[in-house]
């Protein structure tokens, strides 16, 4: 039985025979496939942010409870106690509110400081020194100089206080006339205010920020040249310590 043979779809021009190239449509994996960008996944950021924040907080920890632990050996070794102040003496030689309403004040203050450690040394900058009615109107301001405060010592310190034509309002003015015609005397605040580092055997700490308020003074005016002598009977004074820690002060 003889082979059928079948024509070509395409006709040969010119007696030669050419070959017919089929194309298919393209499929959708194609069309979409070749605009849509390649996956990657993302690394977690948020489980890294929240592994740092943990290993800050820990080293934080562990320095507090270093510094405590230290706190506690220092405290056991050397038993530090703050200094105390207290007034010795005051002596007015001179208060008086002038008629155009100006200060004039000369006043010497003796204040005794005490250390009562035994293995602490206190090294202290210079003083500020300022009083003040209880009104706190402004009486006079002055200094002590730099000084070192030995083991179980107590030290003199003195200072000569003046305000020389301070100039008053009419509201402080008049307070302060009728306060120094009292009898029972004008109640003062004194104020000191330094910054004092420690030292124990080779140890020293920073510089710290401490205030001294002294109150329960009363002075009376002096009657012609003698100076009067204030009555500190009845006197007591604080000791604040500053500490700072970054923003915080304790």
């Amino acid at each position: 039985m003889a082979d059928r043979v079948y024509p070509s779809t395409k006709q040969a021009t010119n007696g030669t025979a050419t070959a017919t190239n089929t194309s298919f449509p393209a499929t959708k994996a194609q069309l979409y496939g070749a605009s849509r960008p390649l996956y990657r996944p993302q690394p977690n950021r948020h489980r890294r942010s929240c592994c740092c924040s943990c290993c800050l907080w820990t080293t934080i920890a562990i320095l507090i409870l270093l510094a405590a632990i230290a706190g506690a050996i220092l405290y056991v070794l050397y038993r530090p106690h703050r200094p105390t102040f207290a007034v010795s003496s005051l002596k007015v030689s001179t208060l008086n509110i002038t008629s155009a309403s100006k200060l004039i004040t000369n006043i010497n203050l003796n204040v005794e400081a005490k250390n009562p450690n035994k293995k602490l040394v206190y090294s202290y900058d210079p003083t500020t020194i300022s009083i003040t009615t209880s009104e706190d109107i402004d009486i006079g301001d002055g200094s002590f100089g730099s000084f070192v405060h030995g083991t179980k010592n107590t030290t003199l310190l003195k200072a000569a206080i003046t305000s020389s034509n301070q100039e008053l309002d009419d509201t402080s003015a008049g307070k302060l006339k009728t306060a120094l015609k009292t009898k029972n005397g004008l109640p003062l605040k004194i104020k000191l205010e330094t910054k004092v580092k420690a030292k124990m055997g080779a140890l020293k700490t920073p510089k710290l920020k401490i205030m001294v308020t002294c109150e329960g003074v009363k002075v009376t005016v002096p009657k012609g040249k003698s100076a009067t002598t204030a009555s500190t009977s009845n006197a007591k004074c604080k000791v604040d310590l500053k500490l700072k820690i970054w923003k915080w002060t304790f």
